[in-house]
């Protein structure tokens, strides 16, 4: 397969992924519903960097170790599935206030977000499949220079990233209007926390 090839199949395979919902994704409108524009895309900042750490550790090599050694993958499985439980429960009883859509949010908060995103993109099952199982498919990693690495699939992967989470944020902030009660607020968020609670049992039945 050429490198053209592989580019255009690595795109199509990770704006798909992206596309279709995940806890990244419902985390991202759930906050971006409760603070905001900016708030939202500080969140996607912190989701990208963890797509970007998992990519790294494909290319580079460690994937491989990943699928030799199946006792560490079934433990990352695992730890993944744990941490998403935990993030599965915060987010269930998460105590919303109601939203005033004039308020800028703190820096705490938006360094909250961005820690969210890292995290939740870390232990995501969706993200750690596609970069240690489903990116070799797509891309000859045997061949994968730094050049490749830092020129293409790193610019490539924020691009699309931030596209397909633009599109989520700005879908949130247009109905966010219709969702400034605590009612409201607390029914995304535990959907949310469903999600991750979903995916963590998907990865712990995976391993069995």
């Amino acid at each position: 397969m050429s490198d053209a090839a592989q580019i255009i199949a690595y795109t199509a395979a990770l704006g798909l992924a992206a596309v279709i919902p995940g806890p990244g994704m419902t985390a991202l409108v759930a906050r971006s519903v409760s603070g905001g524009a900016v708030t939202g895309f500080t969140m996607l900042a912190g989701l990208i960097l963890g797509d970007l750490i998992y990519l790294s550790i494909a290319v580079f090599g460690l994937a491989v170790i990943a699928h030799t050694y199946t006792s560490l993958f079934a433990l990352i499985n695992w730890a993944a599935s744990l941490y998403l439980c935990m993030l599965a429960w915060k987010f269930w009883c998460h105590q919303p206030q109601t939203i005033n859509i004039a308020r800028k949010a703190t820096k705490r908060e938006l360094a909250s977000a961005w820690f969210s995103g890292l995290t939740i993109t870390l232990g995501n099952p969706k993200t750690i499949a596609f970069y240690l199982a489903i990116l070799p498919l797509v891309i000859s990693l045997d061949n994968a220079s730094l050049k490749m690495w830092g020129g293409i699939l790193v610019p490539l992967t924020v691009i699309v990233l931030l596209g397909v989470g633009a599109v989520f944020i700005l879908a949130a902030l247009r109905i966010r209007h219709l969702l400034t009660s605590e009612k409201a607020q607390r029914r995304i968020f535990r959907a949310a926390g469903f999600i991750m609670m979903l995916a963590a049992v998907g990865m712990v039945i995976k391993t069995l």
